[in-house]
């Protein structure tokens, strides 16, 4: 992968504090919406078993799930 995808779901505060972060910051990232899209929720399911929002992957590949701040 490379971009940064956050993968997301309507409603979820830590989803919207993640990319407003991204958006401050100037990082570009693709956001992904899981709640109904069930192709786009199967590839969240491999980075993501335990289907945690928001789900960050990084363009070098490494997973950050949830967001703090920081």
């Amino acid at each position: 992968m490379n971009r940064t995808v956050i993968y997301t779901k309507p409603g979820c505060p830590y989803c919207a504090a993640a990319m407003a972060d991204f958006r401050a910051r100037g990082e570009a990232f693709e956001q992904i919406d899981v709640k109904d899209d069930l192709a786009a929720r199967a590839e969240f399911a491999k980075v993501s078993p335990h289907l945690r929002v928001p789900t960050i992957v990084r363009a070098d590949g490494s997973i950050e799930i949830g967001f703090d701040g920081y």
